[in-house]
């Protein structure tokens, strides 16, 4: 029975995406079960991507690459893949009706990651955002909808906002590894080289306003969605405070983290903020 191996596809995914980020997957617990699975399987294709072009060092990332996109289109065309990540985003692809543009757009960017190490442009950079976090955002927004266009259409400039914002937090957090161990540099017009506190400071100013669009956006979400995503807002808004904190060349020098001990005590704040209606 397929219903059999479908489930199995949708374990596959969850087991990704709780191994792979614990942030992501402690909002992810926040969400309304209803809609939780096919975040989850969203999340494992994502991921999925995203590690053969950071992490897959000792292979030949383009042919493992090709051979991802390939088994992917083979997955939305026939739906059904005997990779079980493939299988459980197909799923959710159809059951939500998501555009092929947001997926196109996704891989594009991580194709970009196999060659592009320089993003000298505010054009190139905003590009690379679209397609590596913006659209990601974009088919969660679709589940968090039920697929509701009018609604989705409502929430879109602001989903993209909260997408830009949690990815380019991710990139000055781990400006270190990005720089020295994949030999990239996302941020335009700053010298990663010599970043001081005035390039920083920048930097985190633009992301305070992605953020302010999309806490906006997360007010307008439906009740099953609203939590979980507020939740996900909290702990990247969290991070980006520390790392405003912490001076440039200590950025440059570690990863910053925000401990578990935190993630719990932010976990708690969100439910009373959420319940008291303060968001």
């Amino acid at each position: 029975m397929k219903s059999l191996f479908d489930n199995v596809s949708y374990h596959c995914s969850m087991i990704v995406t709780k191994s792979y980020s614990t942030s992501f997957s402690l909002a992810t617990k926040m969400l309304a079960k209803s809609i939780r699975a096919d975040i989850y399987n969203i999340y494992g294709f994502v991921r999925f991507a995203d590690e053969i072009v950071d992490s897959f060092h000792d292979y030949d990332k383009k042919v493992l690459f090709s051979n991802f996109s390939r088994d992917m289109e083979e997955a939305l065309d026939n739906k059904i893949s005997l990779n079980p990540i493939l299988n459980s985003f197909q799923y959710t692809y159809h059951k939500y009706q998501i555009d092929k543009h947001l997926v196109d757009s996704f891989m594009e960017s991580m194709r970009l990651d196999l060659h592009k190490s320089n993003y000298l442009t505010e054009e190139e950079f905003k590009k690379y955002i679209y397609g590596s976090a913006d659209v990601v955002g974009l088919m969660c927004l679709k589940v968090f909808v039920k697929g509701d266009n009018e609604k989705y259409n409502e929430l879109k400039d602001s989903a993209m906002s909260l997408g830009s914002a949690f990815q380019k937090v991710n990139f000055l957090r781990d400006l270190k590894a990005d720089h020295e161990g994949l030999d990239r540099s996302y941020f335009p017009n700053a010298d990663l080289n010599n970043l001081d506190e005035m390039a920083k400071l920048e930097i985190i100013q633009d992301i305070e306003q992605d953020f302010a669009k999309g806490l906006q956006g997360i007010k307008m979400l439906p009740i099953e969605a609203k939590f979980g995503v507020f939740m996900a807002y909290r702990y990247y808004n969290q991070l980006l405070k520390k790392l405003k904190k912490t001076p440039a060349l200590k950025i440059k020098q570690a990863r910053i983290r925000v401990s578990n001990h935190k993630k719990i005590e932010l976990l708690m704040r969100s439910y009373v903020k959420y319940q008291l209606n303060l968001m």
